[in-house]
């Protein structure tokens, strides 16, 4: 008994030894890779090699930014969150940035798009396993871009785990991002539903009438046909062409007469009550 339990210490003390050299040893690097034995990484480190279309690094930034599920809490139907889901850099921008996981579990902080000569599948990555802190650098692009940056955990993306990095002026607000572009639950608490606004259903019922005409047209043009030839048969050129403006012109005119009509009918339906 005695002995199981020296046997027991022995092995603790040896655990705690090794622990302790892992919290102490430095991170390896590996060229583009850095790791280390405590669940740190950061994949496309890069801190002085300039992107094509780069003369000089236009400014430095520093990001520190907090990963974990307390930063969920303000955006419904989500689960993990960063302390912020936008960011602003300049092109050409020298950009550090530190990763804080609040959680038990592995975060991330992953950019894609980057140019692949510089950064391994066009990606720059930090990551945590449990908590603590990780910090890595890349440099931006010199295009106007808005970059897609999430934590690629199996479903921690789609659970709230995804944000934006705007170089330049951008292009665009990319879909999903918590607080800043389309809620990902709407004001009745379902989960991508929302209240569809007048265009789209305008435009449903535009397409629903073109596909009605459609049909229309394929079942009577026999009948069309038929009364072209009788209607047509031995009339000149230009009666022909007389007959023809002519109903262009009624047509549009009763183009016209529907549309003022429809947008009267719009217009009533829209006043406040």
């Amino acid at each position: 008994m005695r002995l199981t339990v020296l046997k027991v210490l022995a092995g603790a003390t040896v655990l705690l030894s090794m622990a302790g050299r892992a919290a102490e040893m430095p991170m390896m690097d590996h060229g583009r890779m850095m790791m280390d034995m405590r669940g740190h990484m950061v994949m496309g480190q890069n801190t002085d090699q300039l992107p094509d279309g780069c003369r000089e690094i236009s400014e430095n930034v520093k990001l520190t930014v907090h990963a974990g599920h307390r930063h969920a809490k303000s955006y419904p139907g989500t689960i993990f969150g960063y302390s912020e889901h936008e960011w602003k850099v300049e092109p050409c921008a020298r950009v550090t940035v530190n990763l804080v996981n609040d959680d038990n579990v592995r975060h991330q902080w992953m950019l894609h798009g980057l140019p692949e000569d510089l950064y391994p599948m066009g990606m720059f990555h930090i990551e945590v396993t449990g908590p603590g802190e990780v910090t890595g650098t890349f440099i931006a692009p010199p295009e106007n871009k808005t970059y897609l940056v999430h934590c690629d955990i199996a479903q921690h993306t789609e659970k709230g785990m995804k944000a934006q990095l705007i170089v330049g002026k951008g292009s665009g607000i990319l879909p999903g991002i918590p607080g800043v572009s389309d809620d990902l639950v709407s004001a009745s608490g379902h989960a991508g539903l929302s209240t569809a606004p007048e265009t789209e259903i305008g435009s449903s019922l535009f397409s629903g009438m073109v596909v009605l005409g459609f049909v229309a047209g394929i079942l009577g043009a026999p009948y069309l046909f038929r009364w072209a030839g009788m209607r047509f048969f031995g009339m000149s050129g230009k009666d022909l062409n007389s007959y023809f403006f002519n109903r262009m012109t009624d047509l549009f005119c009763l183009f016209v007469r529907l549309f003022v009509s429809l947008w009267r009918r719009l217009a009533w339906t829209r006043r406040p009550v």
